[in-house]
């Protein structure tokens, strides 16, 4: 019982979370900073909880961020109510394996249900997309911008597209990279077709603006290399101390060289660049830049084609990317930025966020996560349900119908998950402030007609509305995924019946110990 109420409670935080009308939360971490977020995930990361079960609910809301990217809300609420269904039948003493069994059942045939539901979509109608993008992101803090924020989003999730031999791999962690600039308007926020580092050239002198550019990306550092283990060099005469200095600068003079072989106009290193290495490219007219990040460098190697090179010597023309059409430093607020930007066909991209305070820009950002990663879903796996509790409600009608041809006890606990699944449209009106049992007896009867499957709740008016009209949609992957976590999740916390600590014998013997003295005191 516990299990359940410590799982209610963590529902009912995230609760006022969920719809067009939500409330933001506002947390102080430990270091004192504060994160404002209506994102279920973002929320949970910050609380600390004692309870176990309370923290596989959070775990939960973090397995749906990594899988599918969106509805960390809705999959906690989920799981928390269909843990305070089964809460009636346990006091009533029916066994959890009987419940879980229905659970089970439950989860087949809300799969089977959902794809029967589901749409195709057709991924290259852009405005169909928006329009999915735009449901995702309604319900975050950038609606006021959803216009723009769903074109960065689908611009960036199209340019980090990749086909290789018919698999599809949409990598939006590592090469669509978010850089928050504060200052600004949001307004001025853009996708660039190309990559941009916090990063100035390393002398003053070399060129700041490069058209077509040649780029040689190096992954080792243009000085004198020292002995791997501590080594000591003896010297008794003059002259050699004179020679090894000279090596020194002959083995830089020759790595240079090699360089300088293949013309490049720009070089980029993830280490570090010596003075004399500077001197040297600065006098054959090459941009260098150096420590730039290795996931940075990674990008800018897919964006204007050029390969990652470990040591100089190996360079070869092949290795020279020449898909960048301009190279630039620029000054923005009071950093240097490099951008290298109009690639030909980059296949990774950097997007700027513009904005007040650095509060706002990370809730931009992982508002703009949430819309990347639905687009990405959607192109995975181009199949749709609708949004606003609809589907919910549809699923639910479903079961219910279904569980009146079952017999014996599984009966309830099946018949409870259709219950379950109202919670969502239930809380999209609690949070507009509609009359609740109102809007959802009248859903369920417009459920209960032919053909009103795309019924839900507008969660700005909590007024019934058909959804195809309204044009919320969400992709099947990301509801498929929230139903099985959800479910997963509350037939484990059932399955729980004891909570055994293993912490008990240090405990006893601090309070033994602290025990002792005060007794000596008195």
């Amino acid at each position: 019982m516990g299990n359940i109420t410590a799982a209610k409670t963590i529902a009912d935080i995230i609760r006022t979370c969920l719809g067009p009308r939500a409330m933001m939360k506002m947390l102080l971490d430990p270091m004192g900073g504060i994160v404002m977020t209506n994102d279920g995930n973002a929320i949970l990361r910050e609380i600390q909880v004692q309870h176990p079960a309370a923290k596989s609910m959070i775990e939960i809301s973090r397995t749906q961020d990594e899988e599918v990217g969106d509805g960390t809300t809705s999959v906690i609420i989920l799981a928390g109510e269909m843990l305070s269904v089964a809460e009636h039948f346990l006091e009533q003493q029916m066994h959890p394996t009987v419940i879980i069994w229905a659970y089970r059942k439950a989860l087949d045939d809300m799969i089977s249900i959902l794809k029967k539901i589901g749409t195709p979509v057709d991924v290259n109608n852009k405005e169909m997309m928006l329009k999915i993008i735009k449901s995702a992101i309604n319900t975050k803090a950038i609606n006021r911008w959803s216009d723009l924020a769903c074109s960065i989003a689908l611009d960036a999730v199209k340019t980090v597209e990749f086909e290789e031999n018919g698999r599809k791999e949409i990598d939006i962690k590592k090469y669509a990279k978010v850089e928050k600039i504060p200052g600004g308007f949001s307004e001025d926020s853009c996708v660039l077709r190309g990559i941009m580092v916090n990063k100035d050239v390393t002398h003053p002198r070399m060129r700041r603006l490069i058209k077509n550019p040649r780029i040689v990306l190096l992954d080792c550092s243009l000085e004198y290399k020292k002995g791997e283990s501590q080594t000591d060099i003896e010297i008794t005469r003059e002259e050699d101390f004179a020679r090894i200095l000279q090596m020194e600068e002959e083995y830089i003079q020759q790595m240079c060289e090699d360089l300088i072989r293949v013309k490049p106009d720009l070089v980029i290193t993830e280490k570090g660049v010596s003075d004399l290495a500077q001197h040297y490219l600065m006098r054959a007219n090459i941009t260098a830049i150096r420590r730039v990040r290795k996931t940075d460098n990674n990008r800018i190697a897919r964006a204007c084609g050029a390969r990652i090179v470990s040591r100089t010597d190996e360079l070869r023309e092949e290795d020279v990317g020449t898909g960048a059409r301009l190279f630039e430093v620029k000054k923005i607020g009071d950093e240097y930025f490099a951008f290298i930007t109009d690639c030909k066909d980059p296949k990774a991209c950097t997007i700027i966020l513009r904005g007040a305070s650095k509060e706002i820009l990370a809730e931009v950002e992982r508002n703009l996560q949430d819309a990347m990663q639905v687009c990405r879903n959607v192109l995975m796996d181009p199949q749709l349900v609708p949004g606003g509790g609809a589907t919910e409600m549809a699923v639910s009608h479903a079961l219910t119908e279904r569980s009146k041809g079952m017999t014996g006890v599984e009966q309830w606990p099946y018949r409870a998950v259709a219950q379950a699944l109202e919670v969502i449209p239930r809380t999209l009106i609690q949070n507009c402030g509609a009359s609740t049992i109102r809007v959802l007896t009248s859903l369920r009867a417009k459920h209960t007609q032919e053909g009103s499957q795309t019924w839900g709740v507008n969660g700005e008016t909590g007024a019934l509305v058909d959804m195809k009209e309204l044009g919320i949609w969400e992709p099947l992957a990301v509801k498929l995924q929230t139903y099985k976590t959800a479910v997963e999740t509350a037939v484990l916390l059932l399955r729980i019946d004891d909570i055994v600590s293993g912490h008990k014998k240090k405990n006893d013997n601090q309070s033994k110990q602290s025990a002792a003295p005060e007794a000596a005191q008195e």
